[in-house]
């Protein structure tokens, strides 16, 4: 072979290898998960409903209930998730803002259709469910309640949220509705709770000059039962709750006061009492799940002050 004809082939056998290397390389590259091209992760996962549900429960002590009102209340549990809301009230509003973030997912805590069980019959031909319902539908969202199973986790998911944003995580132990801070006025609590909570009205039966230290905490709407019969047994100074029917709790409260108990009752407002336990469960669910966009949006309260 003369001199030109070895360096052609030296060149042709270059040539081919530099190929293959190249091939190879491009090879590993679309293999690798971590790659983007443009916008596209070839390592993102989609999720249905189901399993989202499914992954959640996992933690949750003798899940799934036989009996629960933590059903779905619209959509689809095979419906793929393009993003989570978690929220206290799947409201009309709240539903508009899930819609403009593309979540097609609600968590809530409380009903959607104004009774425990979201009955759609509870009152026959309503209106205003039927609007809702085709709220939901136009924008393919589907809610979830996440009542029963949240207070079933240890510690409570609500309970726990609420401790957090008060700041009284370090005077929390496991199971009890009871702490104690150090001594503070009971206008000074109220105070910090309206700060520390985002709550711009309390309601109190009570001196606000008593001093308190010992903290019976019900988030939420337990009943004038067992916020009374609580009340019996543990004794605190003051009893936080969400709401009580005015005839049970607040007026055995008023009683109390006037026999000479120095003892207190503070309402938050239902929605604003447990709003914080939602809030923290984006916090909570972020890791198992990290490859959906997760907002909490306060559905707040529905009243306003005149």
């Amino acid at each position: 072979m003369n001199k030109s004809a070895d360096q052609d082939a030296r060149f042709q056998r270059r040539d081919f290898i530099s190929t293959v290397l190249k091939t190879a390389a491009a090879a590993a590259l679309l293999s690798t998960p971590e790659t983007n091209f443009g916008t596209a992760t070839l390592n993102s996962k989609e999720y249905s409903v189901q399993e989202v549900i499914d992954i959640i429960l996992k933690e949750i002590p003798g899940a799934p209930f036989p009996q629960t009102v933590d059903t779905l209340k619209s959509g689809s549990a095979d419906q793929r998730v393009t993003g989570i809301v978690t929220t206290m009230f799947a409201t009309i509003d709240l539903i508009k803002q899930a819609a403009k973030l593309n979540a097609n997912f609600i968590i809530a805590h409380e009903p959607t259709f104004y009774n425990h069980t979201d009955d759609t019959n509870w009152v026959v031909d309503n209106k205003i469910v039927q609007a809702k319902q085709a709220l939901l539908q136009q924008h393919n969202i589907t809610v979830w309640r996440f009542h029963d199973y949240w207070h079933s986790y240890r510690p409570d998911g609500i309970l726990y949220g609420v401790l957090k944003k008060a700041g009284w995580l370090q005077y929390y132990k496991e199971g009890e509705k009871t702490i104690e801070i150090p001594a503070a006025s009971l206008k000074s609590i109220a105070t910090h709770l309206k700060s520390s909570l985002g709550i711009a009205r309390l309601r109190i039966v009570g001196d606000l000059s008593m001093t308190c230290k010992r903290i019976g905490l019900m988030p939420g709407a337990a009943g004038g039962k067992a916020q009374v019969d609580y009340v019996e047994k543990n004794d605190p100074d003051v009893l936080i709750v969400g709401e009580t029917p005015e005839w049970e709790a607040a007026e055995y409260y008023r009683d109390k006061v006037a026999l000479g108990n120095r003892r207190a009752l503070i309402i938050l407002g239902h929605a604003v009492s447990e709003e914080p336990g939602m809030e923290w469960l984006v916090d909570w669910l972020k890791p198992k799940l990290p490859e959906i966009k997760m907002t909490h949006i306060a559905s707040g309260s529905p009243f306003q002050w005149v």
